[in-house]
C-alpha cells in the first residue's frame, strides 16, 4: 500500500497520551467517538504506528465495495445530496411507509 493510499488525510492532531498496561496494551476508549471492530496496524522503520480503524459490514452489503461502478454511482449520489442537486419525485412515496416506522 502506498503512503498516498494509506494517508487519506495527512492533517494529524494529537488527541491524548496513553500509557501501556502490564501486558503492553493501550486502551483507546472513546478516542474515535464511533464503534470500531478492529484496526489495521502499520509501522514504519522509526517504530511509529498508524492504527487504521475498521468496521464490520454485513456480508450482503460487501458487493458494493467490490463493484467499483456501483460504488462510484453511490458516491456521486451522496455528493449530489451534499451539494443540493436534488430532483422532486413525481410520486409521493410516503404512502408506502409503515405507520410503525
Amino acid at each position: 500500500m502506498t503512503k498516498q493510499e494509506l494517508l487519506r488525510d495527512a492533517d494529524f492532531e494529537e488527541v491524548t497520551e496513553a500509557k501501556v498496561d502490564s501486558k503492553n496494551r493501550v486502551a483507546l476508549g472513546k478516542v474515535l467517538g464511533f464503534p470500531v471492530s478492529s484496526y489495521r496496524i502499520y509501522r514504519n522503520k522509526m517504530g511509529q504506528i498508524i492504527l487504521d480503524p475498521m468496521v464490520t459490514i454485513p456480508a450482503y452489503e460487501a458487493w458494493l465495495f467490490k463493484n467499483k461502478e456501483a460504488m462510484k454511482l453511490v458516491q456521486e449520489g451522496l455528493e449530489d445530496i451534499r451539494k443540493g442537486r436534488l430532483v422532486k419525485a413525481k410520486e409521493d412515496f410516503s404512502k408506502y411507509l409503515d405507520d410503525d416506522a
